[in-house]
């Protein structure tokens, strides 16, 4: 990491952050919003879980922009998102969370290395 890397602070629902905790997550799934426009390799994100202390750290190894979810799940391959759910069911899972508005912005892979 260098001494120039910015941090930035994102919550994680519980089950993402588990597997991003353990290492079994290396691609993390955002809507392009403004505040993400810049986030670039060897930035690092501190995930938080809502409402308690755990976090943990990652580095932004790079950052992919994709239409929308379903070109983001079939360009960087379900398993690193989530290695516990099929593709159809991230991607239920994955609009639940964004709806169709929000998904229109733009989708971003953004593949993550656990930091110690």
């Amino acid at each position: 990491m260098s001494s120039t890397a910015r941090v930035r602070e994102l919550n994680l629902y519980r089950q993402y952050f588990d597997l991003v905790a353990a290492g079994a997550k290396t691609i993390e799934v955002r809507v392009k919003y403004p505040h993400l426009a810049d986030l670039a390799a060897g930035d690092v994100i501190r995930f938080r879980i809502k409402g308690t202390d755990e976090s943990c750290e990652v580095e932004v190894k790079r950052v992919t922009e994709y239409p929308d979810f379903q070109a983001l799940l079939d360009g960087e391959g379900p398993s690193t998102v989530n290695s516990t759910a099929t593709r159809d069911e991230q991607l239920t899972n994955i609009r639940a969370i964004y709806p169709p508005e929000k998904e229109a912005l733009g989708a971003l892979a953004i593949e993550i290395e656990l930091l110690d």
